[in-house]
């Protein structure tokens, strides 16, 4: 990694008239540059984009250790991401609940769903609670580092809080091959809505992530990183990441900094090793989503970003849009058979709920050992059917009945 020449020859030159042990202690000297530096370091936030389980986390891991600030407290690790997945907790939550009030998913499939999220994260309200909390961490670091799989959602929404936080927002989107993407979401996080849909939802995520960020080609402030590319060779790719959005810790990282990194990562991690034919897509669904994947795996070749490219992954993310609306139109009868009978399951768990209520009022009934929330009894893919507004509306129903 490169260190700074003139802070460098200031601060680690040795003093020939003292004898070798008293040379100052190398961990503490890097400090002591690390220290110096921080105050001319300016302002920066990174925010790393990308689909679930594509990598974010580790390359949010690293750029940690290299020195950038990831705001506090943090989501904890868990059995799906052991090493921590380096999202900030707020982000977490605030992402969260500006999609509920958007109405939209994690992984949503639908096109329309970024004018639902634009809406929603263009107000006010978002931009300047954003702003905020960038404000208070810049008083921890000059760079800071943001990564949720639901950022990609508020991208807008995040550039302008940083601008009026006077930071400059730079992006990182991972890539990764949309099978693997696909396999490793079924396998952690038990997803029954199918590889259809996770493919559908990924190609969705990821034209539309590269489309937001697209104006910043010029000035250099995005990049694309293959996740394989980390885990082959994390130093050079986080390096080539630090150069081209020029962020000073990566640039200025110190040798104990390094070998951290070198415990961190764990070339097993690339666990999956599914192709695009094991998902048994429908035909037009494949090849969009091998076409998306080859365009946009063309960014991260040097001098990849090109008007070329872009023309390309533009027409595929207009033919993906049409996709989805012939989908729509001709799967209404589906949608409205699956709206009807998940209707009527909540209806029975409603009577079922108040024949329980009834029973336990009579003597000798089981007062004190009531029913759990009747929605509970319906399966979880049955409930999901259900639009979240619809089921809201049947909780606050049976709780003024409770």
């Amino acid at each position: 990694m490169t260190e700074s020449t003139d802070v460098t020859a200031r601060s680690s030159a040795p003093d020939t008239d003292r004898l070798p042990d008293e040379l100052p202690d190398a961990e503490a000297v890097e400090a002591a540059e690390a220290a110096e530096l921080e105050e001319v370091y300016p302002r920066k936030v990174l925010f790393v984009a990308g689909a679930g389980r594509s990598g974010t986390s580790t390359l949010a891991g690293l750029v940690r250790i290299l020195g950038l600030h990831v705001p506090q407290p943090e989501v904890t690790a868990d059995e799906t991401n052991p090493k921590g997945f380096g999202e900030p907790a707020w982000a977490v939550e605030f992402h969260t609940e500006l999609l509920r009030k958007a109405g939209v998913q994690v992984s949503d499939a639908r096109p329309a769903a970024w004018f639902k999220t634009s809406q929603v994260g263009g107000r006010e309200r978002p931009r300047g609670a954003a702003a905020a909390w960038l404000e208070q961490h810049f008083a921890e670091a000059s760079e800071l580092v943001v990564k949720d799989p639901r950022l990609a959602w508020f991208l807008t929404m995040w550039e302008v809080a940083a601008v009026r936080s006077s930071a400059t927002p730079v992006f990182a989107t991972m890539l990764r091959p949309p099978s693997e993407v696909v396999a490793s979401k079924e396998t952690y996080y038990a997803n029954r809505l199918g590889s259809a849909h996770l493919a559908a939802s990924w190609v969705n995520m990821m034209l539309h992530t590269e489309r937001a960020t697209r104006a910043h080609v010029d000035n250099g402030g995005r990049v694309f990183v293959r996740y394989a590319d980390l885990l082959d060779d994390w130093t050079k790719t986080v390096m080539h990441v630090g150069e081209t959005l020029q962020l000073q810790h990566i640039l200025h990282a110190g040798t104990e900094t390094i070998r951290e990194g070198h415990r961190f990562v764990d070339p097993g991690l690339r666990r999956m090793s599914r192709s695009l034919d094991d998902l048994g897509l429908p035909k037009r669904l494949h090849e969009i989503v091998a076409e998306s994947w080859e365009g946009l795996d063309r960014l991260a070749e040097p001098g990849g970003d090109t008007a070329d490219v872009h023309r390309t992954l533009d027409q595929l993310r207009d033919g993906y849009s049409e996709l989805y609306e012939e989908a729509e139109a001709i799967s209404r009868s589906s949608a409205v058979a699956a709206r009807s009978a998940a209707s009527e399951q909540l209806a029975g768990a409603e009577k079922e709920a108040e024949r329980v209520e009834r029973k336990a009022e009579r003597p000798g009934g089981n007062a004190g050992q009531g029913p759990a929330d009747p929605a509970d009894r319906i399966p979880h893919r049955v409930r999901a059917m259900v639009p979240a507004s619809l089921r809201r509306r049947l909780r606050q129903r049976w709780a003024r009945r409770a």
